[in-house]
């Protein structure tokens, strides 16, 4: 049984849809050091768990059944790896993600976007007196100047949280 866990939030198509109000860009990058990310945490043992946001009464933007809310197909997701539906910012909001981090103290950080539902993530968990990790480099916002802002405000606020690049974290 493992102490740690990993938890990409919301790493969906819906951010990487050029017709998409929520294109971000091109995110290849992230999505590339994210991999090593979840090859590194696999490797040693930490449980993996990937949140989906999903607006319920939507025909558009993350409608349920979409194509747009189902995990970005490059990622080295796993189907034993843990999958959490949401409906609000917060993956701990009406979820069983609290169940599934029973008995683990550390959790490690990464997504999209990192002012809105990751940092509602780290801000939660960080309640809950877990151990934070955020990887900043696996983190995405629309600009980076909001992302810059949100890793300073977290910073600021809640110091024992730890903000680090992928390299620093996986040296």
């Amino acid at each position: 049984m493992s102490s740690k866990a990993l938890i990409l939030v919301d790493f969906e198509k819906e951010w990487t849809d050029k017709n998409s109000d929520y294109f971000v860009g091109d995110i290849s990058g992230v999505i590339e050091r994210t991999n090593k990310l979840i090859d590194f945490c696999r490797k040693n043992n930490y449980k993996i768990i990937f949140t989906t946001h999903i607006e319920k009464d939507s025909n558009g933007a993350f409608a349920p059944n979409s194509k747009n809310v189902e995990i970005i197909d490059v990622l080295h997701k796993e189907n034993s790896d843990v999958l959490i539906t949401k409906n609000k910012i917060s993956p701990f909001f009406k979820t069983d993600l609290e169940k599934h981090l029973e008995g683990i103290r550390e959790i490690v950080v990464c997504g999209i976007l990192t002012n809105l539902c990751v940092r509602s993530l780290i801000q939660d968990a960080y309640d809950r007196d877990f151990e934070i990790t955020v990887i900043k480099d696996c983190c995405v916002a629309f600009d980076d100047e909001t992302q810059e802002f949100t890793f300073r405000d977290l910073k600021a606020t809640r110091e024992e949280i730890e903000f680090l690049n992928l390299n620093e974290f996986i040296k």
